[in-house]
């Protein structure tokens, strides 16, 4: 059916200019708070210029139907970075000043890697039979050996765990940030260094809480880049003095010892016959079946 609409007597378009014209002016005139920069300005002379609730239904209307981005003053939804699934809750660390004290030598900026994708475990070569007590005396030597007779940087290792399974925050740079150690010549860019402060060389025994430890420290860091640690991973080395040639791909268990990628008995016969059991830990501490 057509509908037929009579032109508008022109005193009625007359008055119709006016009224459109003052909408105008009031828009112009109207505060910075209530212009809505993000409405079109045909939208708000029309909104301005309706009765209170019409005004309010149409901005709605605007806003669902036709509307693009969001009124001024309201936040943008905002993307989520990826949560890794697999995360472990972080372990007590003892602080690095614990152990070293107010001295210390003149170091470098710590260097980061863009995440830890694998775990190297160690031992110290030092004696076992110490008192747990005594650990911050013990890790401080190793560190004045590492950094004040070699010249090194810093202690190499990033955690000492000891064998009543106390972590010790080592190299400096924040223990939740991927830290460049030195603790695997070829292969410290995007692993994390733990050292197990003893000698576990073939048919010593390794205390139950120290494996727990670096399973917990393991699980930790390698949970929050979402890595399996039974899982292989893939690794460049930077050095020819390692068991790879510089710019050579390795393979690595995401936990593995310090045999793996260079050329030593670290960390011992006895430790790294637990590694299996310490990678299986770590997984099931990141929730894995």
């Amino acid at each position: 059916m057509r509908v037929f609409r009579a032109p508008l007597p022109q005193r009625a378009q007359d008055a119709l200019r006016k009224v459109r014209a003052e909408c105008v002016r009031s828009v112009r005139r109207a505060p910075a708070a209530l212009r809505l920069p993000r409405v079109p300005r045909a939208v708000r002379i029309t909104l301005i210029c309706l009765p209170g609730l019409a005004a309010v239904a149409g901005l709605v209307l605007w806003a669902v139907v036709g509307g693009a981005g969001t009124p001024s003053g309201v936040p943008r939804a905002v993307a989520t970075r990826d949560v890794p699934e697999h995360r472990a809750a972080r372990p007590a660390i003892v602080p690095r000043d614990r152990w070293l004290g107010d001295g210390g030598y003149q170091r470098p900026p710590a260097r980061y890697a863009d995440h830890v994708h694998a775990v190297f475990v160690h031992h110290t070569n030092s004696p076992n039979d110490y008192d747990c007590a005594d650990t911050p005396r013990i890790i401080r030597s190793l560190y004045v050996g590492q950094a004040g007779a070699r010249r090194w940087d810093d202690i190499g290792y990033n955690f000492v765990v000891d064998r009543c399974g106390q972590v010790y925050e080592g190299r400096a740079g924040g223990s939740e940030r991927p830290v460049v150690g030195a603790h695997t010549q070829g292969f410290n860019v995007g692993s994390t260094g733990i050292a197990a402060l003893g000698t576990f060389t073939a048919g010593v025994p390794v205390p139950q809480a120290m494996t727990d430890a670096i399973a917990a420290v393991a699980a930790w860091k390698l949970g929050l880049s979402d890595i399996d640690p039974r899982a292989p991973v893939r690794m460049v080395s930077t050095n020819s003095m390692s068991k790879y040639a510089a710019g050579t791909t390795a393979t690595f268990l995401a936990v593995s010892g310090h045999a793996d990628g260079f050329h030593t008995a670290c960390p011992g016969a006895a430790l790294t016959a637990r590694l299996p059991a310490i990678r299986e830990r770590a997984a099931r501490l990141q929730g894995r079946p």
